[in-house]
């Protein structure tokens, strides 16, 4: 119980002063060591380096740097353009086309923030034009932008898969099926707010141009195809996936789109190089904290404080999930995966839950509270971009966040949504 306290306590306050979560995880670390009276600055340093010198973390600045390529390089705005060719004449069909392109682009980058910046960018513009509700737009960008880390390929997957020695090639087919459900439910709820609202719809494209517009977005088009089928093939691991989709997309976006000139290339790689700094700082520092917590065995000391649940898996799936949608109101989804994963990861499996299967419930989880008040980081970015207050896009971002909840439930009263996909794709 102590060390339970030491963690929370430490942890909390560290992060309530100010101080940035990779150095409140450090303090943690050494927090855990004192008590234990275990202190080794030399092991400190080891986990530290340990942290990031990881192969399958390699994939993380592969993906980070795919996905600046992609803004840079014109592969986003094709697939924008190809979901207004066809779905834009709808009633509210600019709605539709930030779901469809917000899908389609999720099977690329794997990053919620490049995502919705990206669909804010060149959507909230053209949506402001049609006289659409602000907080509706801005809520619907949001919450499209989420549905990036939980289709493959996606970036917290990688991270938590190397935080809790899970299959990472299995969390990515685990997400295929219900980030293809978060965006038919996002077009249940904004099929009802654009008749309630009356939304105009966009001139009908002729077919001659919907042709060209599936034509010039090809090549954006075969990058989530090359690499589902790759891994799905056995021709390359997730992290060689990684390499390949920023090697396509470098190749794309210079000499088949040509948008992306020598010069604005290093804009690119000094964006992601510094994304990519912050990411493993926080991988290094998580390691030093889960190195002391799996020495100070509190997933054990919490597995008995839940074991009147243990027998139960739904309840303690409803428990857990719960939990982790309260911190992430409060916390970033990738400091929420290298803290809580090694914790949560062991009950998981003590409760008899398909680690997987626990594993995607933790980063769909962590997505939502991407786009839940105060912190909403992907919240945060679509109010940058459209220059739009937080409260109207916390207002508008309501309904797509209960369908989310829906979702959620139905996830965990029929895990087989999750598990009999992935038993039938791998």
């Amino acid at each position: 119980m102590i060390v339970t306290l030491i963690f929370l306590a430490v942890l909390i306050g560290g992060m309530v002063i100010g101080m940035p979560i990779a150095h409140a995880l450090i303090l943690t670390g050494v927090a855990l060591m004192w008590h234990l009276d275990f202190f080794d600055s030399q092991l400190l340093a080891q986990n530290l380096q340990a942290g990031f010198d990881n192969f399958p973390l390699l994939a993380v600045p592969f993906f980070i740097l795919a996905g600046e390529l992609m803004n840079a390089g014109g592969l986003s705005r094709r697939i924008i353009d190809l979901a207004r060719a066809f779905v834009g004449h709808i009633q509210g069909g600019l709605g539709y086309v930030a779901i469809g392109a917000a899908v389609l682009l999720a099977s690329m980058s794997g990053s919620a923030i490049a995502d919705t910046a990206a669909l804010a960018t060149i959507l909230l513009p053209m949506m402001r034009d049609q006289q659409y509700p602000p907080s509706y737009s801005a809520g619907l960008l949001a919450s499209g932008g989420i549905i990036a880390p939980i289709i493959p390929p996606s970036m917290p997957f990688v991270i938590y898969g190397v935080t809790t020695n899970t299959s990472i090639s299995k969390l990515f087919l685990s997400g295929v099926v219900p980030g293809l459900m978060m965006g038919i439910f996002l077009i249940a709820a904004w099929w009802f707010i654009a008749r309630r609202n009356r939304l105009p719809s966009m001139p009908r494209v002729v077919w001659a141009d919907r042709l060209k517009a599936l034509v010039q977005s090809f090549w954006a088009m075969m990058m989530p195809v090359i690499i589902l089928g790759g891994l799905k093939g056995g021709i390359f691991t997730p992290t060689e996936a990684a390499v390949v989709a920023a090697v396509y997309a470098l190749f794309v976006s210079m000499f088949v789109y040509r948008q992306l000139t020598w010069a604005r290339l290093y804009e690119v790689f000094l964006a992601a190089g510094k994304t990519t700094a912050i990411v493993m700082f926080l991988c290094g520092a998580a390691t030093v904290t889960a190195y002391m917590i799996t020495l100070a065995d509190l997933p054990n000391m919490l597995a008995e404080s839940f074991s009147g649940l243990m027998g139960n898996p739904v309840w303690f799936m409803a428990l857990m999930m719960i939990f982790l949608l309260v911190v992430g109101t409060a916390m970033d989804l990738t400091p929420t995966i290298l803290i809580f994963g090694p914790v949560c990861a062991p009950l998981a499996v003590k409760a008899g839950i398909d680690p997987v299967y626990f594993g995607f419930m933790f980063i769909f989880v962590g997505c939502i509270g991407l786009i839940t008040p105060p912190v909403g980081t992907v919240q945060n970015v679509v109010a940058g971009v459209g220059r739009i207050r937080m409260e109207t896009v916390i207002r508008g971002t309501t309904p797509f966040l209960l369908m989310y909840v829906l979702l959620l439930i139905l996830f965990i009263i029929f895990p087989q949504i999750v598990t009999a996909p992935l038993a039938w794709m791998h």
